[in-house]
């Protein structure tokens, strides 16, 4: 039996390092056979997942030999963290590996619905010119609101100034002394920030506290015209709160890569329709090539590390 299972994607280059001096078992389409991953996993020492596999107490039951479970990105809502420790199975995310990715995506999906431009495809076919209505606005100048203020916000931050934009963030799990606010006005209640940005975008984690924080009463507390991204987790915004709000005219747009269910079905993604700008994407945010190959790498070695540590 293998000792390592990977049940998604990931750089094949990693895999075959990694299979070199381990018995590997790589299926990107194991998540979709959760009988046959439980059978492997009886014997696995290690354990590899993105964001559609559940670990929970009922698959860990199932590895009485695991050793630790490598997450190929950061969100960790799919693992139940206690199951894991109360079972001394540690859990490695790849910090840091896709901050670039995930930034450029909020950057890039939120200069193309200020612009308007890039939206003008259907039209264009159709043999009209609309170029009165296409036009938009220019990124520098503008407030970007950032709710959470871990790394791949201030990677954000990073760019966003970089093009000229005004940042402010609230997260009240940063001390008001760290230094990461030293460049960043720092806004110390979620609907002053909504108050006054004119682009929002969530980072944060899902959980009990986080679940639906941008509901109807959040949305409504946003600038008319406003923008709203979210590459962090689907559950974080309520989205009939947010078609609700677009219906009426009070946003300018919106880029979704993430929802709270994944993933997205025809039924599901019904709601959204005719909502001209929208901006869906397939929980890729925080996937190029680049990115990939540096999620994948980082979270074998964690594997790796884990693996010899516990010999």
């Amino acid at each position: 039996m293998p000792d390592i299972i990977i049940t998604e994607f990931m750089d094949p280059k990693a895999v075959e390092e990694t299979a070199e001096n381990y018995d590997v078992h790589y299926d990107s389409q194991l998540v979709d056979k959760p009988d046959e991953l439980k059978t492997l996993l009886s014997d696995a020492r290690g354990l590899v997942v993105r964001n559609r596999t559940r670990v929970d107490a009922e698959l860990l039951n199932t590895a009485p030999m695991l050793k630790v479970v490598g997450r190929l990105g950061v969100g960790l809502d799919n693992i139940d963290l206690k199951a894991c420790e109360d079972r001394g199975v540690m859990v490695c995310p790849a910090t840091g590996a896709n901050d670039a990715a995930v930034a450029e995506w909020v950057i890039a999906t939120a200069m193309m619905l200020l612009r308007g431009a890039f939206l003008s495809n259907a039209q264009m076919l159709n043999g009209e010119w609309p170029r009165t209505e296409a036009m938009g606005h220019e990124t520098a100048g503008k407030t970007l609101g950032l709710v959470g203020f871990g790394r791949i916000a201030r990677y954000t931050a990073r760019l966003a100034q970089a093009l000229g934009m005004k940042v402010v963030a609230y997260d009240p799990f940063v001390s008001a002394n760290d230094n990461c606010w030293k460049k960043i006005t720092r806004i110390d209640e979620l609907f002053a920030l909504l108050r006054t940005a004119d682009i929002v975008s969530l980072h944060v984690p899902l959980n009990d506290t986080t679940r639906h924080l941008l509901d109807d009463e959040a949305i409504a507390q946003m600038k008319k015209g406003a923008i709203l991204v979210n590459a962090s987790r689907g559950g974080v915004l309520d989205e009939n709160a947010l078609v609700a709000a677009m219906k009426l005219g009070r946003l300018r747009g919106a880029a979704l890569d993430v929802f709270e269910n994944e993933p997205l079905t025809a039924s599901s993604a019904a709601k959204f329709a005719e909502l001209p700008n929208l901006v869906l994407t397939p929980h890729i945010g925080g996937v190029t090539i680049e990115s990939n190959q540096r999620v994948s790498q980082v979270t074998m070695d964690n594997v790796r590390r884990v693996l010899e540590a516990s010999k």
